[in-house]
């Protein structure tokens, strides 16, 4: 399922780059992989870039999880590696990380688990399992054991997530693991007694909490009022060459008032 959504993204990246003049058939192919989270936003803007400069250049588009594509990147299988964590000191020297935005992370519950607020100490007390029941927890609404859902390892907002809202606290060892944003949607959307974290552009179908008494919506994370914001990076091996493709992409992306008002449609531009 998740493989033929990916396809999916690329198709719909593959359809703008073929409506290209033929002259323009040798145009260069940008390659990009990784973060789930990214993946929307990086669509958007090959998007308006091929529209903007037609003939240029062409994109692909794989997603995988932010470790995916700074390995990817790293080792030379694609031109961007796209993720939504910041550098670690175990990744592969050489490599450059290129801010393009900022995201905010909402904790969701079921719609018929509306839940109004989270403090940070009830977010460790329950993705640590500590608290188990969704009586124990206030402003709910149900009862029974509450099913925890993560992201995996390889993830950018697990990454993010645990620095932001866990610190020194573990997941507790039941949570059920998805590979995307999506999937986590699907699932606490499909289960009343589900609790997980998303990327904001994926709360559709969900109740997002506030967070420390501060609503999980755009304009606060563009105020830097929302205290669960994280940054997008487009990763490269070394700084983007000046006049290679790459390097124009990101640039226009960077600093144009074009792509910066596509990024703040739904995540927060860097100007």
């Amino acid at each position: 399922m998740n493989r033929n959504r990916l396809i999916g993204v690329c198709a719909a990246v593959a359809v703008g780059a073929t409506a290209i003049p033929a002259a323009a058939s040798a145009a260069p192919v940008i390659t990009m992989s990784g973060s789930t989270s990214v993946a929307p936003l990086a669509t958007l803007l090959a998007k308006a870039y091929i529209q903007k400069y037609p003939g240029r250049v062409k994109f692909k588009l794989a997603q995988g999880g932010s470790d995916v594509g700074v390995a990817d990147v790293a080792a030379g299988r694609v031109s961007i590696g796209n993720s939504s964590r910041d550098p670690k000191p175990s990744d592969p020297g050489g490599l450059f990380f290129n801010k393009i935005a900022k995201d905010a992370i909402c904790i969701i519950t079921n719609p018929g688990n509306p839940i109004a607020n989270l403090s940070q100490d009830q977010i460790q007390a329950i993705f640590s399992g500590k608290v188990r029941d969704w009586s124990d927890v206030p402003g709910s609404n149900i009862s029974g054991t509450i099913d925890v859902t993560v992201r995996t390892p390889a993830s950018g907002t697990q990454d993010a997530f645990q620095k932001i809202f866990l610190g020194s606290s573990s997941v507790t060892g039941a949570a059920s693991a998805k590979a995307s944003n999506g999937l986590v949607q699907q699932a606490v959307k499909s289960d009343k007694n589900a609790v997980g974290y998303v990327s904001l552009d994926f709360v559709a179908g969900t109740n997002a909490a506030a967070y420390n008494g501060v609503a999980c919506n755009l304009r606060n994370a563009k105020s830097g009022e929302y205290g669960g914001v994280r940054n997008f990076w487009m990763v490269t091996r070394g700084r983007p060459v000046t006049g290679n493709p790459i390097q124009k992409f990101i640039t226009w992306v960077q600093n144009s008032n074009n792509a910066q008002k596509i990024v703040g449609t739904h995540w927060v531009p860097l100007k």
